[in-house]
C-alpha cells in the first residue's frame, strides 16, 4: 500500500494528467484518488486495474495493490482454504444412496431378468424373459446397459437444464446421490457398455463439482472433479484429467489468484489433447492474464482459444463436445468481453458483452445472470450508473433464485462501485435488492456433499 500511492502519482504526472483528469477517466472522485496517492486510503483491486489501463502500466499497479475482496474465494474462504460452510442439506446415508440408484434404474424402465441373476436386466415391455439357454448373462447385461445408458444420459441433460434455473444447493443433493450410485450400476452391465457408462458417470461427477462450486464449496468442487478424473481413467479416457485443470483454474480465478489460474490452464494445452479442451484452457489462461493485467498475453491466449474452438466445432462428435458451456454461442467472444473488464477497459467490455449476452438462449438463466451481472458491472465502471442499475434490476431477482456463489462475486463488485454514488436515485432504489442478493439466507450450507473415493 505504501508503494502503490507514490507509483500511481508518478505515473499520473508522467502522463501529464491532473487528479481531475484521472478521476474523470476511472470514475472515482478526486478526493478518493488523493487519499490513495497519499496512502490514507486503501486502493481496491478494481481501482488498480482501471488505473493500469488508463496509464498503460501493464499490470504493474495491480501488482502493487494490496489483496482485497477480489482475492476472497466465493464461499467466503481464502482460495484453497477448504470448504465454506454452505450447502443446506445433510449428507445422505448409504441406504439413501442405494435407494436413489435403485429408483433411477426402475425409473428408466428396467427390471431384473428372471433366471439370469441380479446383474442382468432387460427393459420393460420386451415380453417374457428368455431362459438361460437363449441368452448369456453378458449379452443380457449389454442389452440392459444400452438401455440404461440412454436413460442416464437423458437424465444428465435434465440435471444440466435444472442447473440453469434452480439454486445449485437444490440440485446438488440429488445429483451427488445419483453420481455416487452410477459406478456400481455401470459395473453390472456388459463389457461393451460398461466403458461408455463409466465415461458418462465421469461427466456427472464433473458437473457435480460445478454445482458444488456454485454452492460455495470450493474444496468439494475439487474433490468431485478428482473423482471425475478417476472415473474417466477407469473408462480409458485421459482427456478429462486435462479438463480438470481448466475447472481448477476456474476456482482459482474466482479466488483472485491470477498466477495459479494461468498455471493450471497452461497445463491443459498439450498438443495431443482434443482442440476443444485446449481451446477452453486457452480461454481460462486469457482470464488469468487479464486478472494479472497482462494485456498482450491475454489477447494472445484469446486468439489461440478462438482458433482451437473453431477447429473443434468441425469435429465435435465426441464426449469432449460436452465439456464447457453449451449455451454460449461464441465462447471466445464472450471470454474476450469478460477479460476486457479485468484489464480495466470497461467501455469495450460493455460493448462486447452487449453483443454476446443478447445471443444467449432465454432458458439459460444461470448463464444470462452470470454474464449479465458482468455486463452491468462494466457499465457501472464506465460511469453509466443509471444504465447499470437498469440492467442489474431484473438480474438480481433471478439471481436470488439461483443463489450462486460465483455470480455473487460480480454482484459484490457491482455493489461496491454503486456505493460510491449514494445520492443517485437508481442506486438507492436498487440497494435493497443488492443486499438481498448478497445475503441469501434461504440457501445456507450446513454440510458438504463429499465425493466418493475411486
Amino acid at each position: 500500500m505504501t508503494k502503490f500511492g507514490p507509483e500511481l502519482r508518478r505515473r499520473r504526472l508522467a502522463a501529464g494528467m491532473t487528479l481531475d483528469d484521472l478521476a474523470a477517466r476511472v470514475h472515482y472522485s478526486k478526493g478518493q484518488l488523493s487519499k490513495v496517492e497519499t496512502g490514507r486510503q486503501r486502493p481496491s483491486p478494481e481501482l488498480a486495474r482501471l488505473c493500469d489501463a488508463v496509464l498503460g502500466a501493464g499490470g504493474e499497479l495491480s501488482a502493487l495493490a494490496p489483496g482485497g475482496p477480489a482475492g476472497t474465494a466465493p464461499g467466503g474462504a481464502a482460495p484453497g482454504g477448504g470448504s465454506a460452510s454452505a450447502t443446506g442439506w445433510s449428507r445422505p446415508t448409504r441406504r439413501q444412496v442405494m435407494t436413489a440408484g435403485a429408483a433411477s434404474a426402475l425409473g428408466l424402465g428396467a427390471v431384473p431378468a428372471l433366471g439370469l441373476g441380479a446383474p442382468s436386466v432387460l427393459p420393460l415391455g420386451t415380453g417374457p424373459a428368455p431362459g438361460p439357454a437363449a441368452v448369456t448373462v453378458d449379452s443380457a447385461a449389454d442389452v440392459y446397459g444400452s438401455t440404461v445408458h440412454q436413460g442416464i444420459e437423458a437424465l444428465f441433460h435434465e440435471f444440466r437444464r435444472l442447473g440453469q434455473t434452480a439454486p445449485a444447493s437444490v440440485v446438488l443433493p440429488a445429483l451427488a446421490a445419483q453420481t455416487r450410485a452410477l459406478p456400481s450400476l455401470a459395473m453390472s452391465t456388459g463389457g461393451r457398455t460398461r466403458q461408455s457408462l463409466l465415461l458418462l458417470t465421469s461427466r456427472y461427477a464433473e458437473f457435480t463439482g460445478w454445482m458444488a462450486q456454485e454452492s460455495g464449496d470450493d474444496a468439494g468442487a475439487l474433490e468431485w472433479t478428482a473423482h471425475a478424473v478417476g472415473l474417466a481413467d477407469a473408462a480409458g479416457d485421459r482427456d478429462l484429467a486435462a479438463y480438470s485443470l481448466v475447472r481448477r483454474g476456474l476456482i482459482t480465478l474466482y479466488g483472485g489468484d491470477a498466477g495459479a489460474t494461468v498455471e493450471a490452464a497452461q497445463g491443459a494445452q498439450g498438443r495431443r489433447l482434443p482442440p476443444r479442451i485446449r481451446g477452453l484452457a486457452a480461454q481460462r489462461e486469457a482470464q488469468g492474464h487479464a486478472l494479472r493485467g497482462d494485456r498482450d498475453a491475454c489477447f494472445r491466449a484469446l486468439e489461440r482459444a478462438r482458433d482451437l474452438l473453431a477447429r473443434a466445432a468441425d469435429a465435435d462428435a465426441s464426449e469432449t463436445a460436452a465439456f464447457g458451456t453449451t449455451h454460449v454461442d461464441d465462447p471466445a467472444a464472450m471470454t474476450a468481453g469478460w477479460c476486457l473488464l479485468d484489464l480495466g477497459l470497461p467501455r469495450q467490455a460493455a460493448e462486447a458483452l452487449d453483443r454476446e449476452v443478447a445471443r444467449l438462449p432465454h432458458h439459460a438463466l444461470r448463464s444470462r445472470v452470470r454474464y449479465g451481472a458482468r455486463r452491468a458491472l462494466a457499465y457501472a465502471l464506465s460511469g453509466e450508473i443509471d444504465h447499470a442499475c437498469a440492467l442489474a434490476r431484473p438480474l438480481l431477482t433471478e439471481g436470488e433464485a439461483l443463489a450462486s456463489a460465483t455470480i455473487r462475486v460480480d454482484v459484490r463488485r457491482l455493489s461496491r462501485v454503486l456505493a460510491r454514488h449514494p445520492k443517485n436515485d437508481a442506486v438507492r432504489a436498487l440497494s435493497p435488492r443488492l443486499a438481498a442478493a448478497l445475503h441469501p439466507s434461504a440457501h445456507l450450507v450446513h454440510d458438504r456433499e463429499e465425493a466418493p473415493r475411486v
